[in-house]
């Protein structure tokens, strides 16, 4: 008698059955493959793109070239590049990220990837994971701009990534906060408008000691002040680590990020 046992074995339910294994993939897996589908998104974005590498780009190179703004004594690149790092930090962590979150929020896409198997903060570390490689990609580029250009870096290497990693969990923090409370409309006017104030009163391109004093102090406790005078600080004038630019970017990180994790709504 021929059995029949063989050709259903597959459906027995010993272990190792079936391949692949059913289930959810691991989680690192699957926080590597959304922050790879991230990256891909933020740098096919014509808009985001524009925002994030090109105006930085286009403002260190004009600024450098072009003596429109008292930048004090030193070469102009000098006290320039600082702060457009700073602004590309700016552009990705919060406007960019600000915008993009927003939209995905409107369209289901946040709902619908919360139902998924993906943990809703595993979503936001591959959406942090995604900002840092974007960022990465910005800095070396600019870095290579401003060399050609003349740039002379000193200090600590250390710090300036202390610096990055708590200006980027900073303006995360108030970007997610942004775009999980407000409607996406008015986060993409709102992210663009703080874009367009910080650029000019954040001391990226005019030094804050231009503003009257009363004003200048307000200012420098603004997260990107503390991120371009600290990068400045160590770029420029060589300083070991600027504690109080440090401390001000912690303060905005912890109350940002607690506020995002707080009031974020996903639909």
């Amino acid at each position: 008698m021929t059995s029949t046992t063989g050709g259903t074995s597959g459906t027995s339910g010993a272990p190792g059955t079936y391949s692949p294994k059913p289930g959810a993939a691991p989680l690192s897996r699957m926080i590597r493959a959304q922050a790879v589908l991230e990256t891909k998104m933020l740098l096919r974005n014509g808009e985001q793109l524009l925002l994030t590498v090109v105006i930085p780009t286009l403002l260190l190179v004009l600024f450098s070239a072009v003596d429109v703004v008292d930048t004090g004594e030193g070469e102009a690149v000098d006290f320039l590049t600082p702060g457009v790092l700073a602004l590309a930090v700016l552009s990705t962590a919060f406007t960019g990220q600000a915008i993009a979150t927003g939209f995905e929020r409107r369209y289901g896409v946040l709902k619908r990837l919360g139902a998924s198997p993906l943990p809703r903060w595993a979503l936001m570390a591959a959406k942090t994971l995604s900002v840092l490689v974007t960022e990465v990609l910005q800095i070396v580029l600019l870095t290579v701009i401003a060399l050609a250009l003349g740039w002379s870096p000193h200090g600590n290497p250390l710090a300036v990534l202390l610096l990055l990693v708590l200006g980027t969990a900073a303006f995360s923090g108030l970007g997610l906060l942004m775009a999980g409370t407000l409607k996406a409309e008015a986060t993409l006017a709102a992210a663009n408008l703080v874009f367009l104030l910080l650029l000019v009163g954040g001391g990226v391109i005019v030094p804050l000691d231009k503003f009257p004093g009363g004003v200048a102090a307000v200012l420098a406790l603004l997260p990107v002040s503390a991120l371009s005078d600290g990068l400045r600080d160590v770029l420029r004038d060589g300083a070991a680590m600027p504690w109080g630019d440090l401390g001000i970017l912690a303060v905005w990180a912890v109350l940002g990020l607690g506020a995002a994790a707080r009031f974020f709504r996903w639909e």
